[in-house]
């Protein structure tokens, strides 16, 4: 009896079936790996982003972009080069940093108008520097566009964006991305349009600020 092929052995029973066996549990997996690897891919691409420096403010970038105007900036150590900015909700914003170790600027004006149920455009203006020049030290500006009549000193064009050593000490891209920077940069006619700005110290004499009904704008 021992050797009958119908009878099976106590000490070594039938195991039941693998879950992996079993034709929903694959599809179910494979629906989860679907699901799950978008949402994992975006958060490693946003850490592999913030260790490489990539991400431009240090902070939630609001809704709205606003502008900025100057008669004329005068820059020590200037650098520029392409970044991502990121919102409330994680999404990614691309923007071009320009950075200036030491900059001061002219007749400055910066606006941005909101507009509210009900109640339509309203604009807040903010203007500084039109007898004693705005100063500001390490400023950083994530613009989307910039316009105006420049002049650099001792330029480098189409340097790697994590080699730049002019400007403010943090102001360094991704590598090989495209950058440039100079001595020094002075521009007229500033005009430019950004969603974050940040700096070391911002000096602003003859600060002005209004809050008005319409769309009020530097440009």
């Amino acid at each position: 009896m021992t050797g009958s092929p119908h009878l099976s052995d106590p000490s070594n029973p039938p195991h039941p079936p693998h879950p992996s066996d079993d034709a929903s549990g694959r599809v179910r997996w494979r629906r989860f790996a679907v699901l799950t690897i978008p949402a994992v891919a975006v958060t490693a691409g946003l850490g592999i982003a913030l260790a490489q420096g990539v991400l431009a403010a240090s902070f939630a970038v609001s809704g709205q972009q606003f502008k900025v105007s100057a008669s004329s900036l005068e820059g020590e150590g200037f650098a520029q080069y392409g970044s991502v900015d990121v919102n409330a909700r994680n999404e990614l914003i691309p923007v071009a940093v320009t950075a200036i170790r030491e900059a001061k600027l002219h007749s400055l004006c910066q606006s941005v108008v909101t507009s509210l149920p009900m109640i339509g455009d309203i604009s807040l203006n903010l203007t500084a520097g039109s007898k004693s020049p705005v100063e500001a030290s390490n400023l950083f500006v994530d613009a989307t566009q910039l316009s105006g009549d420049a002049v650099f000193s001792n330029i480098e064009i189409g340097r790697d964006a994590s080699t730049l050593d002019k400007g403010p000490a943090e102001a360094q891209g991704m590598q090989d991305l495209f950058a440039q920077q100079a001595d020094t940069v002075t521009i007229t006619d500033l005009q430019q349009t950004a969603w974050a700005t940040n700096a070391g110290t911002f000096k602003l004499s003859g600060l002005s600020m209004s809050v008005s009904k319409g769309k009020k704008e530097c440009f």
